[in-house]
């Protein structure tokens, strides 16, 4: 009950803010109301802030399940989460609150959360390659080292069969 908690006060804390009231204050700054949704967008923005959504869901189910800690770093797992959406790319996680930034720009055609997006998108980077990366490299050797050499960094791709 408690690691739920955790992970729950995670999510409406860190990619909460981001991919929610990021975009959100984006498109509300200057004093401008809330744009209107309008059917289409809505509906081209749905499956990407669904697929967006699930891809965070499973991947915290992962971070819980298997390495019995959370995405938050001071309470990181203690062994390499190598299962589910982590045998395409090594940040899922990330590519998931993406996602869902990405549809709050589609569903308000606004170009303003879009280079938000591409903003979060290069911060979640420089912090991938200069902090997560050389932590787990440390914490686990060559075990991360080899999953590094199977498994992009960003782009999902079909694991490679030894």
């Amino acid at each position: 009950m408690i690691l739920l908690l955790k992970n729950l006060l995670f999510t409406i804390v860190v990619p909460g803010t981001v991919a929610g009231w990021g975009p959100y204050w984006v498109l509300t700054s200057r004093n401008r109301p809330m744009p209107p949704l309008t059917g289409w967008t809505l509906i081209a923005a749905a499956p990407l802030g669904a697929a967006g959504l699930a891809v965070y869901g499973w991947c915290l189910w992962d971070f819980s399940a298997l390495g019995r800690a959370t995405p938050f770093p001071l309470d990181a797992p203690q062994q390499l989460v190598l299962r589910g959406l982590y045998r395409y790319t090594r940040n899922p996680m990330y590519l998931g609150v993406l996602a869902v930034i990405g549809a709050w720009a589609i569903a308000f055609r606004s170009w303003a959360v879009a280079e938000y997006a591409l903003a979060v998108a290069v911060g979640f980077h420089v912090m991938v390659v200069l902090v997560e990366e050389p932590i787990l490299r440390r914490r686990f050797g060559e075990a991360y080292t080899g999953y590094c050499r199977r498994v992009t960094r960003w782009l999902p791709r079909w694991p490679h069969r030894a």
